[in-house]
C-alpha cells in the first residue's frame, strides 16, 4: 500500500468518525437528560446545549468532509434525460455556481464567527465562535471540493452516468 492510499485510508477514517462519535454523544445526551427529567425529576440544561451543538457539527462536518459525491441528491429527472455532455456542462455550472455563492459567504461568515467569541453557550460556556466554527470549515473544504469537481470536469473526466434504474424486485 502506497503512501498516499494509506493517508486517504486514515483521512477517511477519521472523516467519517467524527459525524459518529458526535451522533454517539448526542444520543448519550439525550438519555442522559431523560434519565435526569423524568427518574430523577432534576433536569440538566447542558445535555439540550451538547445536542444542539453536535447537530449542527455533524450535519456541516458530514456534508463538507464526510459525503462522498454519489452521496449528494441532482435533479434525477432532468440529469439522466440529457447526455453526458450536458451532464457534464450541468456538473461544471452547479460547481461554479456553488464555489461563487461560498465565496461570497466566506467574508461575512468570518467576521460573524470572529464576533461571536464575546458571547458563551448558557450551560458549557463555549463561546459561540467555536460552535459555528464549523461553518467555516464547511465552506472552505466545499469551495475547494467543487473546485476540484469543475477542474475534473474541464479535463474530461467524465461524469457520472445517470441512475436511469430502480432496483428490480427479485423473486422469492
Amino acid at each position: 500500500m502506497t503512501f498516499r492510499n494509506r493517508a486517504l485510508r486514515i483521512y477517511t477514517t477519521v472523516a467519517e468518525a467524527v459525524p459518529a462519535l458526535l451522533l454517539s454523544a448526542m444520543f448519550l445526551s439525550f438519555i442522559l437528560q431523560v434519565f435526569m427529567r423524568y427518574v430523577i425529576g432534576q433536569p440538566v440544561g447542558w445535555t439540550v446545549e451538547v445536542c444542539a451543538i453536535a447537530w449542527i457539527w455533524i450535519i456541516l462536518w458530514g456534508q463538507s468532509v464526510s459525503a462522498r459525491d454519489e452521496d449528494e441528491i441532482r435533479f434525477d429527472i432532468v440529469y439522466s434525460a440529457v447526455g453526458a455532455g450536458t451532464r457534464r456542462v450541468f456538473r461544471i455550472l452547479a460547481a461554479l455556481l456553488l464555489i461563487t455563492v461560498y465565496l461570497i459567504a466566506f467574508g461575512d461568515s468570518w467576521s460573524y464567527v470572529s464576533f461571536m467569541k464575546i458571547e458563551d453557550t448558557s450551560y458549557l460556556d463555549i463561546p459561540y465562535n467555536y460552535v459555528f466554527a464549523i461553518f467555516l470549515v464547511f465552506l472552505a473544504v466545499s469551495i475547494l471540493r467543487y473546485a476540484l469537481i469543475a477542474v475534473q470536469e474541464l479535463r474530461g473526466v467524465i461524469a457520472p452516468p445517470a441512475n436511469t434504474s430502480l432496483p428490480e424486485d427479485t423473486p422469492e
